[in-house]
C-alpha cells in the first residue's frame, strides 16, 4: 500500500501529470508511465515526496481484474519510490495485456518504462 502522501488522487492532478510541461514518457506492450515535475514554491526547502496515480480502464477486463492489475502495479511501483525523483508525479497506465501478463514481464516492463522516463542524473 502506498502512504497516502504518495498517491494522486483528484482529476486535476492526473490531468496535470499527463498535460504538463516537461513530463517525460516511457512505454512497453502491458503499461505506459508518464513523470511530470511539479513546480515548487518558493518558501518551500523540502522538496514535495513523489506522488503516484494508477489508470487501469474498462478495456484491461472487468472489476476483477482491473482490481488485482492495480493491486499488482502498485506493489511494483512502492518497492520502487525511493528511486523516483522527489517533486514529480507519475501516473501508470494499464494496458490490456497486463491482464494477463506474467509478475517477471510486469517487473521487466516498469522497470524498462522507468528507465526511459526518470531523467539522468536524477
Amino acid at each position: 500500500m502506498l502512504a497516502a502522501r504518495h498517491r494522486l488522487r483528484r482529476s486535476r492532478d492526473f490531468t496535470a501529470v499527463l498535460r504538463g510541461t516537461g513530463r517525460r514518457k516511457g512505454s512497453s506492450t502491458t503499461m505506459s508511465v508518464v513523470l511530470t515535475p511539479r513546480p515548487s514554491t518558493p518558501d518551500q526547502t523540502d522538496p514535495h515526496p513523489v506522488r503516484v496515480g494508477f489508470v487501469v480502464s474498462k478495456q484491461v477486463g472487468n472489476s476483477v481484474v482491473r482490481s488485482r492489475v492495480q493491486r499488482r502495479l502498485r506493489h511494483l511501483v512502492a518497492d520502487r519510490l525511493a528511486d523516483l525523483p522527489a517533486g514529480h508525479d507519475l501516473v501508470v497506465r494499464a494496458h490490456p495485456a497486463s491482464a494477463t501478463a506474467e509478475w517477471s514481464a510486469l517487473v521487466r516492463d516498469l522497470d524498462r518504462c522507468l528507465a526511459r522516463a526518470v531523467p539522468r542524473g536524477a
